[in-house]
């Protein structure tokens, strides 16, 4: 798709297998996005305040967010990322191998956009990425795009 949006991609995820599987997912579905990876909620927030060796990280227009993350976990960094109004309209798709309930209804109480359970087939998350990307960059209109 010759006229597709480029965006930038923050992935917040811990585990190099899944960060792994995310890349390449961008690369087999040819995704042109530009993807940004922090390893906790710690460096998420730095690099979303441009702090430290993240002063000239890009403004990501979606935040692909785990949430069992070391140091600062990811409902923390939901619900820092949604208290401050410099980055509360960052679109939140929380990309977890949880399936419980209660972090499902955690994350949408925390303004999460989308709460997507990772499968653990690797030709369906391909799939699931690419899902994610074309609503995303296609489907809706982010905030200054």
């Amino acid at each position: 798709m010759p006229n597709a949006k480029v965006i930038d991609v923050l992935l917040v995820e811990d585990d190099p297998g899944d960060v792994l599987m995310t890349r390449e997912a961008f690369e087999h579905n040819k995704l042109r996005n530009r993807l940004s990876v922090v390893a906790d909620g710690v460096s998420a927030m730095e690099f979303l305040r441009k702090e430290g060796e993240h002063a000239d990280a890009p403004t990501p227009d979606l935040i692909l967010l785990d949430l069992n993350l070391p140091r600062m976990d990811g409902r923390e960094v939901l619900q820092a990322l949604k208290a401050d109004d410099a980055l509360r309209t960052i679109p939140v798709v929380v990309l977890t191998t949880s399936e419980a309930e209660e972090d499902v209804v955690r994350s949408y109480s925390l303004h999460a956009n989308a709460y997507v359970t990772k499968p653990v087939d690797f030709d369906q998350f391909i799939d699931v990425v690419r899902q994610i990307d074309e609503f995303f960059v296609e489907v809706v209109r982010l905030p200054g795009r």
